[in-house]
């Protein structure tokens, strides 16, 4: 065992999987990586990962390095660019020196957990001491490996920075200073921590600068803290796997999270990556998948670290298998059973498509990538084809008869497994054939009635004609449905505005028991009683948001079956408690409103002769206190 694995605290199932991974081509011409000159310990860990030959990136950045020239590098996610910097420099490092001899900057924990285990492979057979430094891990694991020796870190600058003004990092004797993803960093506001350590560290050590694009603010640090670097350049990094398959489908804000629901239901996957815009949603969107059935998860900046490192393992081990998350937490993310990438919110820069879609298709495996896209977002479109030169499909939204053939084959399917395994059904054998000679009943009977059981309320297929009916699922009203969407928001007052046509029906007062409290508009109260309890637009009227509650007019006789499902329905992670209402009707309560508005502010008219401070019309003239000094 090496020191490393003796000393350091770390957790190496957490991390991800190495990018060099991605690169690996089967195509016979180019160099190999014996013919660069590597350690023959390096290339026995490479064999081992049953990598052969260099991607075009490696092959440039590596004779480079092992030379000592400073590099820039221009290439993507995805191009093997981790170990175009991290060969070189396990093969030059200093075998057992006391001081930190390699430094590498990340964006974020993620990418510097996976560059550090990318790392941790790559030296399988050599003595390093390698240690991530990162944001969200106790101090206490970093300093102890820090004062027994570390070889090389790999770190965020936050964290990094952090160190050095405790004096607990030491890089005066520092030889490597790596910059994956540069303009990422300098993006999240690392651009003076970045400089700080830059200059901090003697001049003569040797800098890899590895950047997706190459803005004015990178062509400057290359400038200022690079010594005549060689640029490497991968081109054609901008267009996504050929082994992806791209498709969209049109559908308004409301109708997203059914045309999600109804993509997992249909989609043959094994784990999936949910990307949608703000942190909020991440939660909302994965609490409403888990309410319908699904193992769903959320991750996002806030998220602890420990709980971010659990999410992903469970992702790994097929224990979840659905993620829901933003761009930047999924930075990094690299997990083998991502079948498919489904863009909740499609992204508006293309860069963030490619790095998106990069989660899936990844060693050569087959992905999917599903864009969901409002009818204002259809610009989008041409954007990203253009971009990435890759052709997005329509696809339509999933319908009740193509739900249901999929809930047929799951369920024959599994009938199909269960007699593959004869061990596990002759006791149940003997148990039905027990009850067929009792009761004198076909043994299809029996069958049917097991099939029930398991089935339980709810109905095992969707009904066809009523869904035809029901506009919410058609993919052409979703313009409409748009605008109503936005209608629903209501003004800044807490009143819904009035839909047209007006609900029909005698409507009664309910009370859910969110409000202004819980940040909450009328578009997420109509959201979770149609999404949950399947109710329409002519199902409800005018909604009043209250400091603690909120009332929305709804039919006095709600079905029990839709009082249950809405029982365990959560808005903002609050249970709505929906309930009859006992209150002031709408009509009393908007009166009383407009009373207040209307009534004049003074009753009686000011006298000439002033007022006081607390109220109007006293008979003693108002005396402007005097101030000392």
């Amino acid at each position: 065992m090496s020191e490393h694995e003796e000393g350091q605290v770390e957790q190496p199932e957490t991390t991800e999987v190495p990018e060099a991974a991605d690169a690996q081509t089967d195509e016979p011409e180019g160099p190999t990586f014996a013919d660069l000159g590597l350690d023959s310990r390096i290339l026995k860990a490479l064999r081992e990962l049953g990598y052969e030959r260099p991607s075009p990136i490696q092959a440039e950045t590596i004779p480079a390095l092992l030379e000592g020239r400073d590099v820039v590098g221009l290439a993507q996610t995805g191009t093997g660019k981790t170990a175009a910097f991290a060969l070189p420099i396990l093969e030059r490092l200093e075998p057992r020196a006391k001081h930190v001899q390699a430094l590498v900057l990340a964006p974020t924990r993620e990418l510097a957990l996976q560059v550090a285990e990318a790392f941790e492979k790559y030296a399988t057979h050599l003595r390093v001491r390698l240690l991530p430094v990162y944001g969200g891990q106790g101090y206490g694991v970093q300093l102890s490996a820090l004062a027994r020796g570390v070889d090389v870190v790999v770190g965020t600058p936050g964290r990094i920075m952090d160190h050095l003004d405790r004096g607990t990092l030491d890089l005066s004797e520092l030889r490597y200073l790596v910059l994956d993803e540069a303009d990422e960093m300098l993006n999240m506001g690392f651009a003076e921590d970045v400089e700080k350590i830059l200059a901090d560290t003697p001049s003569d050590k040797q800098v890899a600068l590895f950047s997706a694009t190459m803005p004015r603010t990178i062509r400057k640090l290359a400038q200022t803290y690079l010594n005549d670097p060689v640029e490497v350049q991968v081109k054609g990094r901008t267009s996504t796997a050929a082994n992806v398959k791209h498709r969209y489908m049109i559908a308004s804000y409301q109708q997203k999270l059914d045309a999600l629901t109804r993509v997992l239901e249909v989609e043959n996957f094994d784990g999936m990556i949910v990307f949608v815009r703000t942190k909020n949603e991440t939660e909302t969107v994965a609490e409403k998948l888990r309410a319908r059935g699904f193992s769903a998860a959320a991750i996002n900046g806030d998220l602890p670290q420990a709980a971010r490192e659990r999410t992903i393992n469970q992702l790994k081990s097929a224990k979840l298998d659905v993620l829901v998350a933003t761009d930047v937490a999924a930075r990094g993310l690299d997990v083998d059973r991502i079948s498919h990438v489904v863009n909740y919110d499609i992204p508006t820069d293309t860069e963030s498509y490619v790095h998106r879609i990069g989660r899936t298709g990844r060693a050569g495996r087959s992905g999917d990538a599903i864009s969901f896209v409002t009818p204002r977002e259809r610009h989008l479109l041409r954007s990203i084809e253009r971009a990435t030169g890759q052709e997005l499909t329509h696809m339509p939204l999933p319908t009740a008869d193509d739900i249901n053939a999929t809930r047929l084959s799951r369920f024959d399917d599994g009938i199909t497994a269960a007699l593959a395994e004869p061990d596990k059904i002759d006791f149940f054998r003997d148990v039905v054939a027990h009850y067929v000679n009792e009761y004198d009943v076909p043994e299809v009977d029996v069958a049917a009635a097991l099939a029930a059981v398991l089935q339980g309320d709810e109905p095992m297929l969707l009904d066809p004609e009523a869904e035809r009916r029901n506009e919410r699922f058609r993919e052409d009203k979703a313009g409409r449905r748009g605008r109503e969407d936005r209608d629903s928001e209501g003004p800044r007052d807490g009143f819904a505005r009035e839909r047209r046509p007006r609900p029909s029906g005698n409507l009664v007062p309910w009370r859910v028991s969110v409000g202004r409290r819980q940040r909450i508009t009328p578009r997420q109260i109509v959201g979770a009683l149609a999404n949950e309890g399947g109710l329409t637009s002519a199902d409800m009227g005018r909604i009043n948001i209250r400091p603690d509650h909120s009332i929305i007019e709804l039919p006095p006789d709600l079905p029990a079956s839709v009082l249950d499902k809405l029982s365990r329905t959560r808005v903002s992670g609050k249970l709505i408690e929906l309930q009859r209402d006992e209150g002031p009707s709408f009509v009393r309560d908007r009166t009383r409103e407009r009373d207040r508005r209307d009534k004049p502010f003074r009753d009686k008219p000011f006298k000439k002769d002033g007022f006081k401070k607390d109220g109007f019309n006293s008979d003693k003239p108002y005396k402007k206190p005097r101030h000392k000094g």
